[in-house]
């Protein structure tokens, strides 16, 4: 490309022998959005992670507006205006809103921080992003996962880029937000920043995208102008076979099964004003959607269900005996096993410095013991099993569970879980920032689970995957559960209306 305002040439990277990037060309003008696909460990992660000084590629050269550039850390790289916002926010929760946004370079006056400055100057990106209603002085642990979102958004925003990186970064947005983004971005282009933008949600990047690149296994497959290519196409490059039904097959409802025992029965759930008496069964074999807009309680739900919230009112009753567990640790070895994928896999479900080994054993330590110690030959074989069964692609199970591509990463995270073997799996989001691949492998695991007599509890955002995974859907709003769907009576509109707390009929 003649007007690319940053140019790959010949480009590569590899990990403990492993290749992330092989000879990549790539190019990206100025004044374009341009959309990165490619299923987890296709080598996108790795393509920022260089073109923002995380990483320092093997071999190639970089061109930054003509000129070879080498950055040696994110700051050069950020100085020279490319700035990335990753999957994984960058925010420091015990800082304020105000502090997180100056962080790299804070106003001051007199050799000191300068907080009324450092706070009007919040206050104006804050206004940038749309989120007025976020108090500067707010410490950021406070605030939602979209909110953060925006907040890093906004990070970003300050820093003027050049070129601006966006990873999954409308993933835990709320559709206002989303639309911000798009307005943002648009904004950004007829200034002439040039966006990189990765998702794994097609309309999106139809929505935004100028130019789409396609990578798999390391390697730069195309890149071709947006409506060239239909989705089927697209899916086609990024795995590199045709793509199969998105969803297994919902199997037929069983006459007998509305006389089966519940696994799990939620009757009158109470907490803070979060929870306001939500009643809900979930039975062996069957897997149970929460649905509704974000903030309604879904989250809530499922730390009460797993023993992490106190002081929960109403009535939990587990294979039919009453009293919900008391902790998480009560919940995962009680006699009725239960586990909880989290919404955020590197805060809450993993342990990012440790190895792959550590991260999946660290649920099931009674169960590879032989009294105190544990048995290196079970923690082993364990490992293994737990890498096969997920199809997890390692290095060596010893690497920093960091060095795991965002989906890999999801995966070593229910990978975990299930070596305690639950009965009942709650699962919050597990599907959001991964690839197309990806989800239909965890799509495929959730049937095959429930087929096994498993009870699943799953939270989604996205409504296709209610309606394409679920044998009943409970949608909430302000914390009950305003309507339940059911085989196939849970369609889109039916979702949206009591989404929105509106009769279906009505809409």
């Amino acid at each position: 490309m003649t007007d690319a305002i940053i140019e790959y040439r010949g480009i590569s990277k590899h990990f403990s022998g492993i290749r992330a990037l092989e000879n990549v060309d790539f190019a990206c003008s100025a004044g374009s959005i341009h959309g990165i696909l490619g299923e987890n460990g296709a080598g996108k992660s790795t393509l920022i992670k260089i073109m923002s000084g995380v990483l320092q590629p093997d071999a190639g050269e970089i061109r930054l507006e003509g000129r070879p550039v080498a950055f040696a850390s994110p700051r050069a790289a950020g100085d020279a205006g490319i700035i990335c916002m990753f999957q994984e926010l960058s925010l420091i929760p015990d800082l304020t809103v105000a502090d997180n946004l100056s962080i790299s370079d804070p106003p001051r006056r007199l050799g000191l921080i300068d907080r009324r400055a450092q706070k009007a100057r919040a206050e104006k990106l804050l206004a940038r992003v749309r989120c007025e209603d976020v108090d500067p002085n707010a410490l950021v642990r406070e605030l939602s996962l979209s909110r953060r979102q925006m907040i890093e958004i906004a990070k970003a925003l300050g820093r003027d880029p050049k070129v601006l990186i966006l990873d999954e970064a409308t993933s835990a947005l709320t559709a206002r937000d989303v639309q911000t983004v798009y307005d943002l971005l648009a904004d950004l282009k007829s200034k002439g920043v040039a966006s990189l933008f990765i998702s794994h949600r097609m309309h999106e990047v139809d929505a935004l995208c100028d130019t789409l690149s396609v990578f798999r296994n390391g390697r730069h497959i195309e890149t071709f102008a947006k409506g060239a290519k239909n989705g089927r196409e697209i899916v086609k490059l990024m795995i590199g076979r045709d793509v199969e039904a998105q969803f297994p097959p919902r199997p037929p409802a069983r006459p007998e099964a509305r006389e089966d025992r519940p696994l799990l029965q939620v009757s009158g759930l109470t907490w803070e004003d979060r929870l306001n008496g939500i009643d809900l069964s979930v039975r062996r074999g069957e897997i149970v959607g929460l649905g509704g807009l974000d903030g309604q309680g879904q989250k809530e739900l499922l730390l009460a269900l797993f023993g992490v919230l106190e002081q929960v009112g109403g009535e939990i009753a587990i294979a039919g005996q009453s009293g919900g567990p008391a902790s998480p640790a009560a919940a995962k070895s009680g006699r009725t096993r239960m586990a909880l994928v989290p919404e955020d896999r590197k805060t809450e479900g993993l342990m990012l410095g440790m190895s792959i080994a550590d991260n999946l054993l660290a649920a099931c330590q009674a169960r590879i013991s032989r009294g105190p110690f544990i048995d290196p030959q079970r923690a082993r074989q364990a490992v293994a099993d737990g890498i096969a069964k997920l199809q997890i692609k390692v290095g060596s199970p010893q690497d920093a569970v960091m060095t795991l591509s965002g989906g890999n990463q999801q995966k070593v995270v229910i990978a975990k879980w299930l070596m305690i073997d639950p009965d009942i799996i709650l699962l919050n989001d597990p599907t959001r920032g991964i690839d197309v691949g990806t989800k239909q492998e965890i799509y495929r695991l959730m049937r095959d689970l429930a087929d096994a007599g498993k009870a699943i509890l799953f939270y989604s955002s996205d409504y296709a995957e209610l309606i394409g995974c679920c044998d009943r859907v409970a949608v909430l709003y302000g914390g009950r559960v305003v309507s339940e769907q059911s085989g196939d009576g849970i369609t889109e509109e039916s979702l949206v209306a009591a989404s929105l707390n509106i009769d279906p009929r009505a809409a």
